[in-house]
């Protein structure tokens, strides 16, 4: 018989399916990034070309802490939290200093909605760790 712990939280699911939405932009903009460093003139090619790799590695470890979310590993929620947050001066900076709302909000409302549903009460049931357990 399953264990309720067993069942992943629809807040996680949710949280889930949002970090591959993430996934997938961090994946076009890494794809912009070195198409526009290949056809343009970039300032800086080795600039351009670390920031398609961050985009690339982001995208990765996202990927992998959210199978692990999905697994109920409450180790891949850290990275997720950390991630989330630094993307929210990013969107800030994007939506109010480089006048870029349509890029800045969906940045800012996605982490904000992902650190709201990792840390509801049925995610923190499921996802934190219980040192008394045997």
């Amino acid at each position: 018989m399953a264990d309720s712990r067993d069942a992943v939280p629809t807040s996680v699911r949710v949280a889930v399916a949002i970090v591959a939405v993430q996934v997938l932009g961090l994946l076009v903009a890494a794809i912009v990034l070195v198409a526009k460093t290949i056809t343009g003139d970039p300032h800086s090619v080795a600039g351009a070309l670390l920031g398609s790799a961050l985009a690339l590695a982001t995208a990765l470890l996202l990927v992998v802490c959210g199978r692990g979310l999905l697994g109920l590993r409450p180790a891949a929620r850290t990275p997720i939290v950390v991630i989330e947050l630094l993307a929210l001066p990013v969107s800030y900076s994007l939506s109010f200093q480089a006048d870029r709302l349509a890029y800045g909000a969906p940045i800012l409302l996605s982490a904000l909605v992902v650190l709201y549903l990792v840390f509801t009460p049925p995610a923190r049931e499921a996802l934190d760790r219980d040192i008394h357990r045997s």
